[in-house]
């Protein structure tokens, strides 16, 4: 079934054309990579379909309802996480938790937090001021406040932007948790090897468009191994197929930064 389906979007803010018709399709229970440099406009495209913002054309739906006229039902739906892990650093790891469930008046709170700490392995932790945590611990629990409600359809945008190595992998590892629960992943990234640890399906936003969307293989298969348009000597790696395609500097050397909104 498909959990987000984008036709023919598009976003201008005054004369800069930051999304140019954007089309592609998510399906249920999978992780999908949206991968692009700086400025490419993934953060654009995540803001309009938690319904942060309009676009100018196009249409989109999440979860069965379209972003424009049924936002409440989209919301409903979702989870956002952005690209700084927004807890609060003086409450404890485990009063983050049972905040976010009493704001969204659930019974048990505590209950919920305590399940959450023990799924992402924050249960040691769960007692200590979340400003203590190492910034790997912070985007997990900002990923475990996200899940609070069950929300089916998760956006992740860029979300190990600043964190070392072994954070990185620990998130990684707690998106595939994520996808292998069910829920549906829409990650955006500019980090190469991030979308080809993690993604079903890759696509590549440049210049506002989607040049390419196919799985890993798929994306590989676009550069022969020998002959016209390029000579690749062994099988393909994904930064290979986005120089050919791009022609720019990989997306993982870009200079970090917000993309265009």
């Amino acid at each position: 079934m498909t959990a987000i389906s984008v036709r023919a979007v598009e976003k201008s803010f005054g004369e800069l054309r930051v999304l140019r018709g954007v089309d592609f399709d998510v399906e249920q229970g999978t992780i999908f990579a949206l991968l692009g440099s700086n400025g490419a406009g993934k953060t654009t495209l995540v803001r309009i379909l938690s319904t942060l913002l309009k676009a100018d054309a196009g249409s989109a739906t999440v979860a069965g309802a379209d972003v424009q006229t049924e936002p409440v039902r989209v919301r409903e739906a979702i989870s956002l996480t952005g690209q700084f892990a927004a807890v609060d650093e003086v409450l404890t790891g485990r009063e983050n938790l049972v905040l976010i469930a009493r704001l969204r008046h659930l019974k048990n709170p505590g209950t919920i937090a305590d399940d959450l700490l023990a799924r992402f392995s924050l249960t040691e932790a769960g007692g200590r001021r979340a400003g203590t945590y190492s910034g790997g611990m912070r985007r997990r629990l900002d990923i475990a406040m996200s899940l609070i409600g069950d929300p089916s359809i998760i956006f992740l945008d860029e979300p190990t932007t600043g964190l070392d190595p072994q954070a990185r992998i620990e998130v990684w590892q707690t998106v595939r948790q994520l996808a292998q629960g069910g829920t549906t992943v829409l990650l955006t990234t500019q980090y190469l090897d991030e979308a080809e640890q993690l993604a079903d399906r890759i696509a590549i936003l440049h210049r506002g468009t989607i040049i390419q969307n196919g799985t890993l293989a798929e994306l590989k298969a676009l550069l022969p191994s020998g002959g016209e348009p390029v000579l690749v000597p062994q099988e393909p790696s994904l930064e290979d197929v986005f120089l050919a395609l791009v022609g720019d500097p990989a997306p993982a050397e870009a200079t970090t930064g917000k993309d265009a909104s």
